[in-house]
């Protein structure tokens, strides 16, 4: 008998309508909990992945991605020429001069701490800083920010807590930049005015404060054509991380760099652990869906040990055997993950109208609904691991068919 009739009989038993119905009970249920746990695997990784994107965007589009700063403390000379020295990094897109602080700001009695960021809009690359901005702009415009001006752009959450609209004006204090007088330190200090107010929805919002470079280095009292530090930016901030070691030996001992890790590092390894939980207890699902595929399968073997005698007889082996219930186990798997791979794109793609026709208030999530970002390699394996599971399920049951004794099995028949 020939491999194809195996696969046939393989098939025609999934697909049997007779025979012990607890049994095709089992079966069915075991095809639908492969089939639920591929399609809720895909949604929430998907969304899982669009929330994890969003805090990228929100957050690291407008930190420091990956800066180079003196080692001393001191500011940096001639920024252009320490950044054409070093050679391009993996994924970088820009390179450009910072001024920055830590620092406090004030307004009527309100006294919030916050992270001076003075930018340069009219260097090369500078698009990259500004183009957050003016994507999350709420109140007042971006583009008013101009040297000499002292006009500044906060975070929605600072704004709120400090009680300010874009023309109201605050004090800003610098930890750099203080003199000594023979009162003793004063800090750099400066009334600004507020240009614009930027929500980006995330924790940067409560300590953002962005203003022109040329202001923030007058403030700082800076030397002419010096800065705090050159900030690096990446087509995926998470590239810093694995190029900061390359950047460090590229400027030497005389600087020093520092990566967004610093400051939000146990954020996103939180969200990273979240989404491993996560997938960890949904993979659970297929996971019990595939025992479930070996208990129907030994009860199918149970059933048919009589069937299974009479092909023996018939000259099917014992490799053509095992091969015919591995069929049969892989049809659930292949099904249910097909299946489920369909269901989990289709709702994927149109999960916020969903949620919104079942009632649901997303308004928590913003006007564009639950984030979703379907990734094409994390589907493949979440597919190809279900049908793996499915066949390591397959191999024990379809071994004890084939080691199952016509003569015994027909003894009594």
């Amino acid at each position: 008998m020939f491999k194809p009739a195996t696969l046939f009989l393989g098939f025609r038993y999934s697909r049997a309508r007779h025979g012990n119905k607890f049994t095709r009970f089992i079966n069915r249920f075991a095809l639908a909990g492969i089939l639920i746990g591929v399609a809720a695997l895909i949604i929430v990784s998907s969304v899982m992945n669009g929330f994890e994107q969003q805090l990228k965007q929100r957050i690291l589009g407008v930190v420091p991605q990956l800066v180079v700063t003196a080692a001393d403390g001191s500011s940096v000379e001639n920024w252009s020429e320490l950044a054409a020295g070093v050679p391009k990094l993996t994924d970088q897109i820009a390179a450009v001069p910072q001024v920055g602080s830590a620092g406090v700001v004030q307004s009527s009695g309100q006294l919030r701490p916050v992270y001076i960021q003075g930018l340069f809009p009219q260097t090369a690359d500078a698009a990259v800083q500004w183009q957050p901005l003016r994507d999350y702009q709420v109140y007042g415009d971006v583009e008013k920010l101009r040297s000499g001006e002292y006009r500044v752009i906060l975070g929605q959450a600072l704004a709120q807590e400090l009680g300010v609209w874009p023309g109201d004006t605050i004090r800003v204090v610098a930890a750099a930049g203080g003199v000594y007088t023979p009162l003793g330190l004063m800090p750099a200090q400066r009334q600004f005015t507020v240009a614009a107010i930027v929500g980006m929805q995330s924790e940067a919002d409560s300590q953002l404060l962005v203003m022109h470079g040329a202001d923030a280095a007058r403030l700082l009292r800076l030397p002419a054509n010096h800065v705090s530090a050159v900030r690096y930016y990446f087509n995926d901030p998470f590239s810093a991380l694995e190029v900061e070691a390359q950047l460090q030996a590229a400027v030497g001992d005389a600087y020093k760099t520092e990566s967004w890790r610093a400051q939000y590092g146990e954020l996103f390894d939180a969200v990273s652990m979240e989404k491993r939980m996560v997938s960890l207890m949904l993979g659970l699902i297929i996971a019990v869906a595939a025992f479930n595929i070996v208990s129907a399968l030994m009860m199918v073997i149970q059933d048919k040990r009589a069937d299974i005698a009479i092909l023996q007889t018939m000259g099917l082996r014992r490799s053509h055997l095992h091969l015919m219930f591995m069929v049969q186990g892989l049809f659930n798997g292949l099904v249910g993950s097909l299946v489920g791979l369909l269901i989990g794109l289709v709702v994927g793609n149109y999960l916020n109208e969903i949620i919104q026709g079942l009632g649901i208030d997303l308004s928590f999530t913003g006007q564009l609904g639950l984030p979703v970002l379907m990734q094409p390699l994390q589907i493949t394996i979440i597919v190809l691991a279900a049908m793996l599971l499915t066949l390591l399920a397959t191999l024990y049951p379809a071994w004890r068919a084939s080691r199952v004794l016509p003569a015994e099995a027909l003894r009594y028949e």
